[in-house]
């Protein structure tokens, strides 16, 4: 098997260096994937104003809710590639390569033509105001399209993070997020297309983003290289991808349905609470993302240790990514909450916004590690073969979660009569 620069031995020699050396760039990565969408409620809430804000903010629970299914399903794909290249089946990791690519572009036509043709009925059931509906609507049908090109991207960069390439990624994001900062400044300030413009400029990232990764794949010379002509599902290998990446699919759509609840809530308070929120709920999710490059590094690590059936490297590698998962979220989480009214203020001058996004900052980021020991904990389970029970335990528990939430608070929404 040939190998190059970008490579990564998991396998052997110290872990701890190699473990930060994967998951930095990955923090990087997932920051700038942010920054899309903090660029575009950024821009609008700076140039468009109040309302603009909350529509964007208003759809960010249903696009989380398709990122994560998307993101689940390429946790499947990494796991095989990387047990299959740790494990030296060449043919295998060929076989996985191809079926993911086109898994991705089929399962992205067919929540873009969903999407697209039932925006509004999905804000309408969230009960979205009357003076935000119609800009939520534009917004949301817009990034709808983009979903092949969001999931060719992540399982794209799920191969990739199976040998350890965690750099070309990053890269390619840099790219795009230039692109999209400027498609915003330019489609907003200069066009005035308001929610329409920062939506375009996001489409554009995304499919930028997604030619640069398939290109990469492409021109690669090792086993993960592409070749189009060889696209075809291989029912082995859709079935594995299913196996491992449909319950960490569904559980991430679990906490996104109970997020979009939650948004229904929000959303009844009126547009200057869903800005504070969005612009709440945009900064904690720079602190979830840095964390979540430490359990993407696990799950690779784990996957390769578990190829070569070498447990006690895999015991080791859950040991030091639970440690750096809890640094990293209690830093982070901490200082978010510190500068909270600073760092909201960039988003929202409104004083009453500002108030409302602190006080949710408050109950999220500071205690935000302990998200991070769950996710440490998911990767032990993917390689005990395990993750379904895991991810019906956490289905459960989110479930009751959102259930005593609504008992206690959201009811009035859902009136009898």
């Amino acid at each position: 098997m040939k190998k190059d620069q970008y490579q990564m031995d998991m396998t052997h020699g110290p872990l701890l260096g190699k473990i930060l050396i994967f998951s930095i760039p990955l923090m990087f990565s997932g920051v700038l994937q942010l920054l899309f969408n903090a660029a575009d409620v950024i821009v609008v809430g700076q140039f468009a104003g109040p309302r603009s804000i909350a529509a964007v903010g208003s759809t960010s629970s249903v696009v989380n809710l398709l990122v994560s299914l998307f993101i689940g399903l390429s946790v499947g794909v990494n796991v095989l590639v990387a047990r299959f290249i740790a494990a030296q089946r060449d043919k295998d990791t060929h076989e996985t390569v191809h079926s993911a690519i086109l898994l991705a572009i089929v399962f992205g036509l067919i929540f873009a033509i969903i999407g697209v043709t039932g925006a509004r009925m999905i804000l309408e059931a969230m009960g979205s105001p009357d003076d935000v509906i119609n800009l939520a609507t534009t917004y949301l049908r817009i990034y709808f399209v983009s979903m092949p090109f969001v999931a060719l991207y992540n399982f794209g960069a799920a191969i990739l993070r199976a040998i350890g390439d965690t750099k070309r990624p990053l890269i390619f994001l840099i790219i795009a997020g230039v692109v999209n900062v400027i498609l915003n400044l330019i489609f907003v300030i200069i066009f005035k297309m308001d929610v329409a413009g920062v939506a375009l400029a996001t489409f554009t990232a995304e499919l930028v983003s997604s030619i640069l990764i398939i290109n990469c794949l492409m021109k690669t010379s090792t086993v993960i290289h592409l070749d189009i002509h060889a696209l075809k599902f291989h029912k082995d290998k859709v079935i594995q991808i299913f196996k491992i990446g449909l319950p960490a699919g569904l559980q991430g759509a679990i906490f996104s349905i109970s997020n979009i609840l939650i948004q229904s809530s929000i959303n009844s308070f009126g547009s200057i609470a869903m800005a504070g929120n969005a612009a709440a709920g945009s900064l904690e999710g720079f602190v979830y993302q840095s964390m979540n490059a430490i359990y993407q590094a696990c799950v690779t690590f784990t996957s390769q240790n578990y190829g070569i059936n070498d447990r006690k490297r895999v015991d080791r590698v859950l040991a030091l990514c639970i440690g750096i998962v809890t640094v990293v979220g209690l830093v982070l989480g901490n200082l978010v909450y510190f500068f909270a009214d600073e760092l909201i203020r960039i988003y929202t001058t409104d004083v009453q916004a500002i108030a409302y996004g602190h006080e949710r900052l408050l109950y999220i980021c500071v205690p935000y590690f302990i998200c991070g020991w769950m996710d440490g904990c998911h990767s032990w389970f993917i390689k005990r073969f395990r993750l379904f029970y895991y991810s019906y335990d956490c289905i459960f528990n989110r479930c009751m979660w959102t259930k005593s939430l609504m008992d206690s608070y959201y009811l009035p929404i859902f009136p009898y009569t």
